[in-house]
């Protein structure tokens, strides 16, 4: 019997609690799971804990964290005593971007040393590294979902390019930077170099994609297999600096300030955004596309949340959208519970966190946890 398997069957409904690493989306997830009636824990970082044990900490009928597990640093997750405790609280995770970043990205590690059952498909997180394969762009090739032209190097490149390079400083944070032609690529790539953004041996793996002029928005779906339905959860846009103080930017002085300060597309937070009504029916069968595409690349395929985020484009002869990349777990936007899609179909407002507790709640009752755990 494999791990799974025996800590499955050891696994008390009952007793069942939502974990989730304290930092991206661990409070929607715990607001979801207690709106449940899940207890929650949230695996914390000493010196960055304060929000859990503290601020949002359940007390007199208020917060959402019931308990908290502080470790020295995240990585320790993988430690075989702190999974045990996780498995004694009969704990179910709920993984989400930082959970990636924080264990290194080192995806064999989350699939095969990580042995407390996740919700979701733990398979299916590493198609979030380009260099890996198959990977989100494979996905959305199988899926016949149109994405970015990609380049394979700076000889190719023959119109504007938005270049994805990992940061020096930071390797899991991504530098950006526009290029209108080759010469243009190789002079601000070799600027950045020199100014430390990132390094030659990054820009050698970095991806080289065509740049798509349009309105960002992001498309939130959650894919039920206890239901065998795709719902739009909602739709948002990324609020990043500092490309959003472009905005605020004299005309005559843009070109100026983007010459002396380098592009960055880092996360500021995200803000609510409505589609078009006419858009809903090629959203959903992208959507749609992207999960039978995933199940039959990465088995068994979208089980929750993910999110396609695209641009959308204009006509004619009628807008279209893109999709510039894939986040197949917790989107990381509460805002999205705003936008009206959830409440159009459940009749209230439905955030992630409380979809994935619903979607729980569902299998204990039809006893089919299985096949929403991995």
């Amino acid at each position: 019997m494999s791990w799974f398997d025996s800590t499955l069957a050891a696994l008390d409904p009952a007793r069942l609690t939502i974990a989730v690493l304290g930092s991206h989306s661990a409070l929607e997830v715990c607001r979801g799971a207690k709106n449940l009636g899940f207890p929650t824990l949230v695996v914390a970082q000493a010196g960055r804990d304060r929000t859990y044990t503290e601020r949002f900490r359940s007390r007199d009928g208020l917060g959402c964290v019931d308990d908290t597990l502080v470790l020295d640093a995240f990585r320790r997750l993988l430690d075989r005593d702190v999974q045990a405790r996780l498995r004694d609280r009969h704990a179910v995770f709920v993984p989400h971007r930082s959970f990636e970043v924080y264990l290194d990205s080192d995806y064999d590690a989350i699939e095969h040393a990580f042995r407390v059952p996740v919700f979701g498909n733990r398979r299916l997180l590493r198609i979030e590294e380009r260099t890996l394969h198959p990977n989100q762009y494979d996905l959305l090739e199988e899926a016949n979902i149109r994405h970015p032209r990609l380049f394979a190097n700076a000889a190719a490149i023959d119109r504007p390019v938005l270049v994805k390079v990992a940061e020096a400083e930071r390797g899991f944070e991504r530098a950006f930077f526009v290029a209108r032609d080759r010469d243009d690529y190789e002079r601000t790539a070799a600027a950045r170099i020199s100014a430390g953004v990132f390094t030659h041996h990054a820009l050698e793996a970095a991806t080289i994609e065509e740049f798509v002029l349009g309105a960002p928005v992001n498309f939130n779906f959650f894919y039920s297999p206890i239901d065998g339905r795709l719902e739009l959860i909602g739709t948002d846009a990324r609020r990043q600096t500092n490309v959003a103080g472009l905005s605020t930017l004299p005309a005559d002085i843009e070109a100026d300030v983007l010459a002396a300060i380098p592009l960055k597309y880092e996360e500021a937070g995200h803000f609510a955004v409505t589609v078009l009504e006419s858009m809903l029916d090629p959203i959903f069968e992208a959507g749609e596309r992207f999960v039978e595409a995933a199940a039959r690349l990465y088995p068994p395929g979208v089980i929750g949340p993910f999110g396609l985020q695209a641009i959308v484009t204009p006509g004619p002869p009628r807008k279209d959208f893109v999709v510039v990349d894939v986040s197949p777990r917790v989107p990381g936007s509460p805002g999205i519970a705003a936008t009206p899609y959830s409440a159009y179909l459940h009749g209230r407002p439905v955030s992630v966190g409380e979809r994935i507790a619903m979607e729980i709640r569902a299998a204990i009752a039809r006893d089919r946890l299985a096949e929403v755990l991995t």
